[in-house]
């Protein structure tokens, strides 16, 4: 296939066919597979495929196109540093859940993930185990005592443990116009025998944003914009695979039908009340809420042995001719 050279620079470029609806796929995916990154190429191929075959699928019209790349200049101007709308767009169409499926899957054993969510910051305090990580007074207090294990049971010390979560009123410290510190959030280490422990509130439900164009999508798609009441959890530690997750209350008017799709059946808990006894171990006061719960992070080889598995899996079942590069799918050209 003759090629032209572009001027500025040594990048010989396929010449393209005369474009049709028919042809104007392979013509993209021609002129992009230039690159001498398999895993970038592929991605490119695969997307131009699936737009394309929307665009056909869809007969889509010049102003359904035109409405979209408004929707997403919206977007943009609507997100700044303490709100990604983009996120949110990713979270309320079940992108941000599958991805996180995908790239950290867990054993039987694992506690599972969640979505992130877009109110994790990074200027949370580190705090000492049974510290209160609220200001509100307005909440209902609750104390949480919590471990960190393997999947053989072992605990695991030193690990580093965002949590966070929405004040009485169901919105997060970022969310107030004058927010001078962090509240409802902060970063804890597990000890020596992988346990963790702090004063929060009893979570409630809350709407995600909904004044900016995600909000206006799920009115018009007459979906509501209310997540169940949760705790945010993350937690990192070398050697060990991220895990992202949250808990939610059984029995939120919200549980079985999350704006963002976060809910596992396994990450829904039931609260207890403190008694005496725990009360006076943890010096806070008897009959506020408790919850607790016993996390299980995986080895990171551990992680990207189940995903490669998965992933061939997968491959195999749509019948695709792949191979996997740094746990990832690239055309197998061997």
């Amino acid at each position: 296939m003759a090629s032209q050279q572009k001027s500025g620079g040594d990048v010989n470029v396929p010449a393209l066919l005369d474009l049709t609806i028919d042809n104007i796929t392979p013509n993209t995916i021609r002129i992009n597979s230039q690159s001498s990154n398999a895993r970038l190429t592929y991605l490119m191929s695969r997307l131009v495929t699936h737009l394309h075959d929307f665009a056909r699928e869809t007969r889509l019209s010049t102003d359904e196109w035109m409405a979209a790349i408004t929707f997403l200049i919206g977007c943009g101007q609507i997100s700044n540093d303490v709100r990604n709308e983009f996120i949110l767009l990713s979270d309320v169409l079940g992108l941000s859940l599958l991805v996180d499926n995908i790239n950290h899957p867990k054993p039987a054993q694992g506690t599972e993930g969640s979505v992130l969510g877009p109110f994790h910051t990074h200027d949370a305090p580190t705090l000492p185990n049974g510290a209160c990580m609220t200001a509100d007074p307005e909440g209902e207090p609750m104390l949480a005592l919590c471990t960190v294990k393997d999947t053989a049971g072992n605990p695991i010390p030193g690990v580093k443990i965002d949590i966070w979560e929405t004040d009485s009123s169901g919105h997060y410290d970022v969310q107030h116009a004058d927010r001078d510190a962090p509240s409802e959030r902060c970063v804890m280490v597990s000890d020596d025998e992988g346990k963790f422990w702090f004063q929060g509130l009893k979570p409630v439900s809350y709407p995600i944003p909904h004044d900016g164009p995600v909000g206006k999508l799920l009115q018009l798609l007459k979906r509501h914009c209310w997540r169940p009441a949760h705790v945010h959890f993350m937690f990192g530690k070398d050697g060990w695979d991220r895990l992202i997750t949250a808990l939610y209350l059984r029995g939120d008017p919200y549980e079985t039908s999350d704006a963002v799709f976060g809910v596992k059946q396994s990450l829904i808990i039931d609260l207890d009340r403190v008694d005496k006894e725990t009360a006076e171990k943890y010096g806070v006061k008897e009959g506020i809420w408790l919850l607790k719960y016993d996390f299980v992070l995986t080895t990171q080889e551990e992680t990207e042995k189940l995903k490669d598995r998965l992933a061939e899996e997968a491959l195999k079942k749509l019948g695709l001719s792949l191979k996997l590069v740094d746990h990832l799918p690239v055309p197998d050209l061997d």
